[in-house]
């Protein structure tokens, strides 16, 4: 089933197309990826699919809903959830408030509720715990982001997006940053995302992130897709080595041989 469409969707800043009549397709359950030069327009989709920022045209439809009616805050309770490149954390909360205050969704008389029983459980702490969880995290629950490490900090990050229980989830640089090693990581817990009836659309400059993680990618240069595909069809694909002339084009086809050379290791 498809989860989440678009039929040309377009984004105008002044005159400009950041997205330029952009159609994808993301089936319930996959894990799919969107690349593209910096500038290419992959963050103002992200933004234009969860309400930051408004389409001059096209359609965009999620889990059977048009999108396009409804407001940042009715994307997010429908089950979109997203990350940002930049971390937007409270320096000043504790990493379980920080999550507390993604998953919980008041109502105009939750204020009396809290009056009244302000030691109920909502069931939100089960979410946080979860989130935690599953990105090995439970053991800075009461730490302050600020005493965390950089790498800690993004997984944080991508665990606040996982506690307002998403049916799909929009990653949108979760590996800017971060070393091989913490990428690698990063990467397997991401797929475990799967495991857990949650959709996963990776936005990632990291090259070898995105083709060992995903399902199916789509790339995007000039606000345009130019190609879809498998990672083993993006790989060789023209117009993707000619979009990433230089180190990031050698970067697909080493992984690519990498690959290979480990699939006969393995024989």
């Amino acid at each position: 089933m498809t989860l989440l469409s678009t039929n040309d969707l377009t984004v105008t800043f002044g005159g400009l197309n950041a997205n330029d009549g952009v159609n994808i397709n993301i089936e319930e359950g996959s894990f799919v990826g969107l690349i593209g030069p910096n500038g290419a327009g992959k963050t103002t989709f992200i933004d234009a699919i969860t309400g930051f920022v408004s389409t001059s045209k096209g359609t965009a439809d999620f889990d059977g809903q048009n999108l396009l009616d409804l407001k940042p805050h009715q994307r997010a309770r429908a089950g979109l959830s997203r990350t940002f490149q930049s971390l937007e954390l409270f320096d000043d909360l504790s990493v379980e408030d920080n999550l507390l205050v993604a998953a919980e969704r008041p109502k105009w008389n939750s204020f009396l509720k809290d009056f009244v029983m302000p030691k109920r459980s909502s069931g939100v702490e089960d979410q946080v715990k979860w989130a935690l969880d599953v990105l090995d995290l439970g053991e800075y629950r009461t730490a302050n982001p600020s005493d965390l490490s950089h790498g800690q900090r993004k997984l944080i990050g991508v665990a606040r997006a996982l506690a307002a229980e998403p049916k799909l989830v929009l990653l949108d640089e979760p590996a800017a940053g971060l070393d091989t090693t913490e990428s690698q990581v990063l990467g397997a817990r991401l797929r475990s995302f799967l495991d857990h009836n949650i959709t996963v659309f990776l936005i990632d400059h990291d090259m070898g992130l995105v083709l060992n993680v995903c399902d199916y990618i789509y790339v995007l240069d000039f606000g345009k897709i130019i190609a879809e595909g498998t990672p083993d069809e993006i790989r060789v694909h023209p117009a993707v080595v000619q979009a990433y002339l230089g180190e990031q084009a050698t970067e697909l086809q080493e992984s690519g041989g990498r690959e290979a050379r480990d699939a006969e290791g393995g024989q």
